[in-house]
């Protein structure tokens, strides 16, 4: 196209525009993946450093108790009287979370609520249905109370309790041996629900053990769950194909027996 001086401007063809979007198109489609992996593994950078800070938590209440392992919960009422079960985040009162009267409050004063220390990145409130009655964050992470502290381990307590309450200089293997982790339990529905309790893939009764229909493992991080481990450190175990239970919901554990991970003396278990 010439314009009235006789200077020639170029302008774009139809055909031009569509190759330079189709480009563009390509272009995003090839960083987008890209992009969605570094901020998923910026969500499990921050989700490992929330387990770390529980797992401090948990040694630093330990120093403060005689070396005796943070319980999971007070509930029975020999404890409790006609209050509130105690979890270590905190108390749930007719839907009103106290999270200062959590085993875990003294040590990270941290507010129960959303991107907080207590919530998993990848498990943002509202993508899973509250534990209880309650109406607010309580925790997307779970407490490995089935091993540390099985007669302060509500749901389970009456099959177990008779084990012994841990303490944690004498727990061997630490460095294998869970103390939190990513949590998720799938009780049927659209949603999964939280849950306060990391049990174990097999579950002591009657002197037997069996398999877990509802194990609480999530491996919400591209099918990798984040686990802290009760000597102080985190880390990322990715999903086998036969560890997961809720295909829905990529929920399982971590191996298909109870050790080295969950419950590792699980052989030696007898009924009282």
């Amino acid at each position: 196209m010439q314009s009235a001086r006789g200077i020639t401007r170029r302008a774009f063809t139809l055909i031009e525009l569509l190759v330079t979007l189709a480009i563009i198109a390509a272009l995003i489609g090839i960083l987008l993946p890209s992009l969605t992996a570094a901020r998923n593994n910026g969500r499990s950078a921050v989700c490992l450093s929330n387990l770390r800070q529980l797992g401090a938590a948990f040694s630093m209440y330990a120093a403060d108790s005689k070396d005796r392992c943070m319980p999971l919960a007070y509930w029975s009422t020999e404890i409790i009287g006609d209050g509130p079960p105690v979890f270590w985040w905190g108390t749930d009162t007719s839907g009103e979370v106290d999270h200062t009267a959590g085993f875990v409050w003294p040590y990270l004063q941290s507010r129960l609520a959303e991107r907080s220390v207590f919530e998993c990145p990848m498990q943002p409130w509202n993508s899973y249905r509250a534990q209880g009655a309650a109406r607010a964050v309580t925790s997307t992470y779970g407490y490995n109370g089935y091993y540390l502290s099985p007669s302060h381990t509500p749901g389970w307590a009456f099959q177990i309790g008779h084990r012994p309450w841990r303490n944690l200089s004498h727990i061997g293997d630490t460095a294998r041996i869970f103390s939190f982790g990513d949590t998720l339990i799938d009780l049927g529905g659209r949603q999964p629900r939280n849950t306060a309790l990391l049990d174990p893939p097999m579950l002591f009764a009657s002197d037997q053990w069996s398999r877990n229909a509802n194990p609480t493992t999530s491996f919400r991080h591209a099918r990798a769950a984040n686990l802290m481990h009760v000597d102080g450190h985190a880390s990322s175990y990715q999903a086998e194909r036969n560890w997961i239970r809720s295909t829905n919901h990529g929920i399982g554990s971590v191996g298909e027996e109870n050790d080295p991970h969950y419950v590792p003396d699980w052989r030696e278990w007898r009924a009282p």
